[in-house]
């Protein structure tokens, strides 16, 4: 792959429209760079994309954020790091600020509140579509130990209510131990 200021224009351009169009937080952008990073340039392999999906999911910090430093590092180094946050950051920051200045106006209208209510229900399906394409993935190892440990995680969040960041610190190192035996 040829690193010339095209290639990092569109390595920006692709994260700073992906955060753009991208409303309802984090876990909805990842699915979309995945589509962009790994279906459509192919700049990326599904295994290595839901690697980095796992790493920044573990590490403090938006999600967002996480996984557009690990995809630019991935594909271009520290300045590809770099040009992702800034292509990440720049909408939400841009967006925000405007939105603060007529707060006011916006939290009384009701058009705004009803599209607003309209984008969750938008955002709830993107959600469950990575929701399906992940366990796919998992059930299609045939591995019983990660469909098991998938299975026990989703126990532990939604009927223990135990912490997520508890539930994927616990599942990486038996994962790590797992692969280890």
């Amino acid at each position: 792959m040829e690193r010339n200021f095209k290639f990092y224009l569109k390595l920006f351009w692709s994260t700073f429209t992906l955060s753009a169009f991208t409303i309802g937080g984090g876990y909805v952008i990842v699915p979309l760079m995945r589509k962009k990073f790994v279906e459509e340039l192919k700049w990326i392999d599904e295994e290595e994309m839901l690697n980095l999906v796992a790493i920044s999911q573990s590490a403090p910090g938006a999600i967002a954020v996480n996984t557009s430093i690990m995809v630019g590092y991935r594909i271009a180094g520290v300045f590809g790091a770099f040009i992702t946050i800034l292509g990440t950051v720049l909408p939400p920051l841009i967006i925000i600020t405007v939105v603060a200045q007529f707060y006011d106006i916006f939290k009384e209208n009701r058009i705004i509140n009803a599209l607003l209510l309209g984008m969750r229900a938008g955002i709830a399906a993107v959600i469950l579509d990575v929701i399906i394409k992940m366990v796919k993935d998992i059930v299609k190892t045939k591995n019983i130990v990660y469909i098991l440990v998938m299975i026990v995680s989703f126990i532990a969040a939604v009927v223990f209510n135990i912490n997520a960041a508890l539930i994927i610190i616990l599942s990486g190192a038996f994962g790590g131990f797992y692969y280890n035996i």
